[in-house]
């Protein structure tokens, strides 16, 4: 009888020292988590914040691209559209990611050839944009024009700003352009 209560002491004593052994691991998984969340969470923030700013140039592009063909094929010049109007077209495509606030500059210049065409830096020396990049001259037939969107993108991950900053005060310039000669959209001119 004394060999069964043995038997019953060391099942219990191993249930016990068993249930001592989680508790103890336990404890070790949750300081291990906060060891490692705030590392995986600015990762995760920055990969979220990397495809929206990869989304948004996207979303540039597409509408400068649709506003250059408007210029391109002369719907811009037989509607009259002015500078604010054209604006506010490009801020209609774009303004789901990127709002269409002081952020936003749109230049378009036309030149008479492609050999007279000067492309301006966007940034000036101190790493900011320059304002002077908001003409609006859409050409007429056959002139080469020169459609481009500026968008500055405020950058929040911290770790990340790095990788993405490329201008000053911790901002992403992120830009579209198009550049192409206009059709003979109007009866008087046969070819370019």
């Amino acid at each position: 009888m004394r060999a069964i209560g043995t038997k019953r002491k060391k099942k219990v004593l191993r249930k016990i020292l068993t249930r001592m052994r989680r508790r103890r691991k336990s404890g070790s998984v949750a300081i291990e988590f906060a060891m490692i969340a705030p590392v995986m969470f600015v990762l995760i923030i920055g990969l979220i914040e990397v495809g929206v700013v990869f989304i948004g140039q996207f979303m540039l592009q597409d509408a400068i691209n649709e506003a250059a063909r408007q210029i391109r094929t002369g719907q811009i010049a037989s509607l009259g559209t002015t500078k604010s109007q054209f604006r506010q077209n490009i801020c209609d495509k774009v303004g789901v990611i990127l709002s269409c606030d002081s952020n936003l500059l749109i230049d378009v210049e036309s030149f008479s050839s492609f050999s007279t065409a000067s492309f301006t830096n966007p940034l000036k020396a101190d790493k900011t944009l320059n304002t002077s990049l908001n003409n609006y001259s859409a050409g007429d037939v056959c002139n080469v024009v020169l459609v481009r969107g500026f968008y500055t993108w405020n950058v929040v991950t911290p770790l990340l700003s790095t990788f993405l900053v490329n201008m000053a005060n911790g901002k992403h310039l992120i830009s579209a352009a198009a550049a192409f000669r206009n059709e003979p959209y109007n009866t008087s001119v046969s070819g370019c």
